[in-house]
């Protein structure tokens, strides 16, 4: 069986990395989204919230589970078995960001990544993006799934 662990905040969970995670599915038998959980890191999503926005969003796809995970994701990937990472890339910088660990995650467990390039209508997307528009009031419904939107206008009027 190929399974595959998808890491990432996903704080919150956007179209893009629904993309990515759509197009892991159909190419391992099982992927993994990985929920980096790092108490050291401010987030506007709690893990638990991220957890269950994620399940709630890949509830439709029978190969996909959410896990969160602290440290290293090749020893997350080595505990679920897991023979590759995949990662999603919006534009150069985004590889030339990713390489060097891809590098280092083989060079240390002998775990590959696979690099998928986002669908056009989604390249320029990330869940920064997505918060900080949102801050200031712009409409950001079409990025995120309409729970997500929800859960983000909510947790950012309490602000």
């Amino acid at each position: 069986m190929s399974r595959a662990v998808c890491p990432g905040s996903f704080d919150p969970v956007t179209h893009g990395h629904l993309d990515i995670i759509a197009r892991a599915s159909a190419l391992f038998d099982e992927v993994i989204v990985a929920v980096g959980v790092n108490p050291s890191k401010r987030r506007l999503f709690e893990a638990e919230e991220r957890l269950d926005m994620l399940g709630r969003a890949c509830a439709g796809w029978r190969n996909v589970r959410v896990e969160g995970f602290t440290g290293l994701v090749t020893e997350f990937c080595a505990n679920q078995g897991a023979r590759a990472i995949v990662k999603g890339l919006r534009a150069s910088s985004d590889f030339d960001y990713e390489l060097p660990m891809a590098q280092m995650n083989f060079a240390l467990t002998g775990v590959e990544t696979v690099f998928l390039p986002t669908s056009t209508g989604q390249s320029f997307v990330s869940s920064s993006l997505v918060k900080e528009v949102a801050a200031f009031g712009g409409d950001v419904r079409e990025f995120v799934p309409d729970f997500v939107h929800e859960r983000l206008l909510a947790r950012l009027a309490e602000r």
